[in-house]
């Protein structure tokens, strides 16, 4: 099956394949952050440009497709990045606008079908089945969408049209940018077996590399290898879900209004830092950012967890569950700074932290039993009252005294 049988570009997709068994669709924006940024910098248009911190040792957030054919993507380290791409322009994100966005796509998104899963801010799983007497079959369906994000935002996405999120998922990745790629469902294992076993969800580094010790290098190469086999040598879980994926099984619906199972931030510091004092007070500041957070979001969580990256990026995790759902920061921090402690790294240099609460529920649902004598410490009333001044007068309106600002790059996760 060749692409050109199976794909149509932009707002009038070729009427030769057969979307009839596709209501499901993943939308891709292509460079979401870059593109936003070049809606207000248009002189920036066939250049490679950056979002990320224009200095310090953040991450690539996003990256036009000029700056991608140097090897920039997402998540690697902005030093790497500005190396492979030296004259790349480097732009400091601004998550407001992107938030903006990304608000306003997800509501076109709503306009089409309640079916709606967002996975993150710029992509989204769509079961337009229920549309197609409205609105037309989903090639129709995907170009229409693909109109309108344009024609609003000014941003492009690609679009993978299918009968599962995974396989629709690839097709988004394969046509991009500007894209719409239909795989009928009597084509998918065609356009799956030829595939890097790297495109299956679950193959990771480690377990590529198992893989091609076993002279599996391809979608049907795994195909071809009995379940049985791949069991013993992945595990039974990861063997199973793998042998389903490469013959096109994904069962799983698209599920609209998914509730976050944990709300995290994490910081890189533009230099290692080795002082307990300095990463005391980032985890204060990470914890008063996460628990803004699940308050404005109407969540309580039972599950503290610290990450510790230290130079040589190891990666050590450490959580602990509280006796009582939270979403105060100061129980957040306090719990925190324990974690930090056992981990047993107060000298050693570490280059990120992070603060997540996990086992997370509506905040309306739990409630706090005082113990016989004990008294209301008042830090939710007084984190509340900070809550309501950060809204009208801004972020920096009011801070812990303790906490210093860096200039660091922050990933909402």
């Amino acid at each position: 099956m060749s692409r050109k049988q199976i794909t149509g570009i932009g707002p009038a997709p070729r009427t030769g394949a057969d979307d009839s068994g596709c209501p499901i669709l993943h939308v891709d924006m292509d460079a979401f952050f870059a593109s936003v940024e070049l809606l207000e910098r248009p002189e920036l248009r066939g250049r490679p440009v950056i979002v990320g911190s224009p200095a310090g040792r953040g991450v690539v957030l996003s990256a036009t497709y000029e700056a991608r054919a140097y090897g920039v993507h997402s998540a690697m380290p902005m030093s790497r990045a500005r190396r492979l791409c030296p004259q790349a322009v480097i732009i400091p994100p601004s998550h407001g606008k992107y938030s903006e966005v990304s608000k306003g796509v997800m509501e076109i998104f709503h306009t089409i079908t309640p079916l709606v899963e967002p996975i993150a801010s710029d992509e989204a799983f769509l079961d337009v089945g229920g549309a197609r007497r409205r609105l037309g079959p989903p090639a129709a369906v995907a170009a229409l969408i693909k109109e309108q994000v344009l024609d609003r935002y000014g941003i492009t996405c690609s679009v993978g049209v299918a009968a599962s999120k995974f396989v629709a998922k690839l097709a988004s990745k394969q046509c991009k940018p500007d894209g719409l790629l239909v795989v009928p469902a009597d084509e998918v294992v065609s356009f799956l077996h030829p595939l890097p076993v790297s495109a299956l969800w679950g193959v990771g580094e480690r377990t590529e590399q198992s893989l091609v010790r076993l002279g599996i290098r391809t979608v049907g190469d795994l195909a071809r290898v009995p379940q049985g086999t791949l069991q013993r040598e992945l595990g039974q879980a990861v063997g199973g879900h793998l042998a389903a994926l490469a013959w096109g099984r994904d069962e799983r619906p698209v599920t609209a209004h998914v509730p976050d199972k944990s709300i995290g931030n994490e910081e890189t510091f533009a230099a290692d830092v080795d002082d307990p004092d300095v990463i005391r007070r980032e985890l204060l500041r990470l914890s008063e950012r996460v628990a803004a957070r699940m308050r404005k979001g109407g969540h309580v969580g039972r599950t503290v967890s610290v990450k510790l990256r230290r130079a040589d990026f190891t990666t050590i995790s450490r959580s602990r569950t509280l006796r009582e759902p939270t979403d105060v920061a100061q129980v957040i921090y306090a719990t925190a700074c324990e974690l930090f402690q056992a981990a047993g790294l107060e000298r050693v240099r570490l280059r990120l932290v992070g603060v997540r609460m996990e086992n997370l529920r509506p905040a309306q649902e739990a409630t706090r039993q005082l113990g016989l004598g004990e008294r209301e410490t008042g830090w939710r009333e007084a984190e509340q009252a900070m809550d309501k001044a950060i809204r009208r007068f801004g972020p920096d309106a009011v801070v812990p005294a303790s906490l210093v600002r860096g200039k660091l790059d922050e990933i909402e996760t």
